[in-house]
C-alpha cells in the first residue's frame, strides 16, 4: 500500500488479472479435444473422445470467426446409448449429422416431452430445460452438431454454477406444450419461419431470394424463442452469390454441393476455403465473404448464427443492412462493383470441374 492508501499495480498483479477467460478455463476442464482454426473440412470425420460430463463422446469446436461469442461441438452417441440429463443457461441449436434417435425435454417436476429425429433434422433445446438424447439404433453411432452461445454467457457471468445449476424456468421458452416439437410453424414476411423442429433440412422447400443474386433461394428460422437463429440457402450450379459481411459467429455447414468461399477483411487479401458436404466454417466478424458453386449439383448450406428477428442483438448482427449496397451504407457488394479477378477465378474453376457458368456476362452485369 502506498502513501495514498492504495495498492500499487505491479507486474505480478497484472499477470494475475490477465488470465484466460471463464470460457477458455471451462474448455480445459471439459477433458475433451478442442478443434480450433478457420474451418472444419468434414464434421463427420472429426475425432471424438469420452466426454465425462455428458456420458457420451464429443469434441468442442472453437473457430476463430466466432470472436468467442458462440461456439460448437460434435457429439456422438454410441449404439443404444444415451446422454446424461443436462440443463444449462445457454442456447443450443442442434443439427443431426447422422443416425436416428430421440430427445426428451422437461422442466423440473413436469412431464417429459419426447420427440424423434434423424439425419438432417434441426431443433433447439429450450433455454435451461432438462434434456437427454437417445440413440435408437443398435448397430451404428448417432452424431450431431450443436452451436451454442456458451462463451458469451460464461464470460458474462463467470460463475459456472449459475450457468449449470440455475433452477429458473423460462416459461416463455418452454412450458411443457405437448406439440412443441411437432414441426408446426408460423410464416412471416421476408422468408421467416418460426418453429421448434425442422424434420429434414436437406429437402426443406425454400423461397426465392433475389437480392443476394444468382437465382438463389432461402428460408430463415426462429427457434425456441432464442437470440440465435438459423437459415438455409441454396444456389444453382455455375453461379455464385454476392459478397456480404455481418457480425461474428455464423457457423456455415455445407449440406450439399461442392465449391468454395472467399473471405476477406475490407482492403485486405482474400482467404479461400474449399468445401463439400460436411464442411463447416465461420466468417470472422465484418469480413466480406462470397460463396461459389463450381460443382455439378445445387449447393445448399445451413447457417447457425446470431440474428434473431424477434430478439435482436444489434451489436452482434445487423440483419437490416445485409441486403443493402455498401455504397448506400449497407453490407453487400453488388456484382458490378466486385473485383474482376473474382469472376475470372470462378470461370476457371467451372472449366476445371466441367460445370457450365450460368452467371450473366460481365459486361451485361455491369450495364454496359
Amino acid at each position: 500500500m502506498d502513501a495514498t492508501g492504495k495498492t500499487p499495480m505491479t507486474q505480478d498483479s497484472v499477470r494475475r488479472i490477465d488470465r484466460a477467460t471463464t470460457y477458455e478455463q471451462w474448455l480445459e476442464s471439459e477433458q475433451i479435444p478442442v478443434v480450433r482454426g478457420f474451418h472444419v473440412p468434414d464434421l463427420n470425420a472429426v475425432e471424438v473422445a469420452p466426454w465425462p460430463r455428458k456420458g457420451v463422446l464429443g469434441t468442442r469446436i472453437a473457430l476463430d470467426g466466432t470472436a468467442q461469442t458462440n461456439d460448437a461441438y460434435v457429439c456422438e452417441i454410441p449404439p443404444r446409448g444415451r446422454s446424461q440429463p443436462q440443463r444449462q443457461l445457454f442456447e443450443e441449436l442442434i443439427y443431426v449429422l447422422r443416425g436416428r434417435g430421440s430427445t426428451s425435454v422437461w422442466n423440473e417436476a413436469e412431464r417429459k416431452q419426447t420427440f424423434e429425429w434423424h439425419a438432417g433434422s434441426l431443433f433447439s433445446i429450450p433455454l435451461n430445460t432438462w434434456h437427454e438424447h437417445f440413440n435408437l439404433q443398435g448397430d451404428t453411432p448417432a452424431r450431431y452438431l450443436a452451436v451454442t452461445n456458451a462463451p458469451f454467457v460464461m464470460n458474462l457471468f463467470h460463475e459456472l454454477d449459475f450457468v449449470f445449476a440455475n433452477p429458473y424456468v423460462f416459461r416463455d421458452r418452454f412450458a411443457g406444450e405437448e406439440d412443441y416439437f411437432s414441426g408446426k410453424a408460423n410464416f412471416y414476411p421476408d422468408r421467416v419461419l418460426e418453429t421448434n423442429f425442422v424434420a429434414d433440412v436437406p429437402s426443406f422447400p425454400l423461397m426465392e431470394w433475389r437480392s443476394r443474386g444468382a437465382g438463389g433461394t432461402n428460408v430463415k428460422f426462429e427457434l425456441a424463442n432464442n437470440t440465435m437463429a438459423a437459415h438455409i440457402s441454396e444456389f444453382p450450379v455455375g453461379t455464385y452469390k454476392k459478397a456480404h459481411r455481418h457480425g461474428p459467429g455464423a457457423h456455415v455447414i455445407i449440406i450439399s454441393g461442392k465449391g468454395y468461399s472467399l473471405l476477406w477483411p475490407e482492403g485486405r487479401p482474400r482467404t479461400r476455403i474449399d468445401w463439400q458436404p460436411g464442411s463447416m466454417f465461420v466468417p470472422p466478424e465484418r469480413w466480406f465473404h462470397q460463396h461459389f458453386n463450381s460443382g455439378p449439383t445445387p449447393a445448399r448450406y445451413l447457417a447457425l448464427r446470431w440474428g434473431s428477428r424477434k430478439f435482436k442483438l444489434p451489436s452482434m448482427w445487423d440483419e437490416d443492412k445485409l441486403e443493402i449496397d455498401v455504397r448506400a451504407g449497407g453490407d453487400q457488394i453488388e456484382y458490378a462493383d466486385e473485383d474482376p479477378e473474382i469472376r475470372r477465378l470462378f470461370d476457371a474453376e467451372c472449366r476445371r470441374s466441367g460445370a457450365e457458368v450460368r452467371m450473366p456476362p460481365v459486361d451485361a452485369r455491369m450495364g454496359a
